[in-house]
């Protein structure tokens, strides 16, 4: 059974037991990568990381197995521009994106004001709000420090990655 550096079984490697995939050697490298991103990765940065440690690892099994764990509901496409799809991990809550238009530094919050907002818009014409997604295209203002963006507050932002 593949685990984390504390020993404990992936997340991503525990959905993909529960949806009954089989989990090759390569699978859990490459669910390892995912499980430890900091980042929003496309495939090309998969393959960079997954070959890393383990050369046997070809592109064509990185966009092979982000197929399957896409199609099973573990990962999610995000088109974030830049002409390239990037992953995440399908997650349960909600949470934003805010996208660096000149970096393509992607930014995850969380906005409890929001999410109310936007359930009573849906109440208020007669839905149940089951999800939503915003993502936030924005460019960096000339006098606001990049650290700003690179830590987590967890009031109101979720941070530059997931854990």
């Amino acid at each position: 059974m593949a685990t984390d550096r504390n020993g404990l079984q992936t997340r991503i490697e525990r959905m993909c037991m529960e949806r009954g995939l089989k989990m090759t050697g390569q699978r859990r490298v490459i669910a390892r990568v995912l499980s430890e991103a900091h980042d929003h990765p496309d495939v090309e940065e998969l393959y960079r990381r997954a070959s890393a440690l383990d050369g046997r690892i070809s592109v064509a099994t990185v966009y092979r197995t982000v197929r399957l764990l896409e199609e099973n509901g573990i990962l999610e496409r995000r088109d974030f521009g830049g002409g390239r799809a990037r992953y995440e991990t399908t997650e349960e809550g909600d949470h934003y994106h805010l996208i660096d238009v000149e970096s393509g530094q992607v930014v995850e919050f969380t906005h409890a004001a929001h999410a109310e907002l936007l359930r009573q818009i849906t109440a208020s014409l007669g839905f149940e709000l089951v999800s939503h997604r915003l993502e936030l295209f924005a460019r960096r203002l000339p006098d606001v420090a990049q650290e700003n963006t690179d830590h987590t507050v967890q009031t109101e932002q979720k941070g530059g990655s997931r854990p």
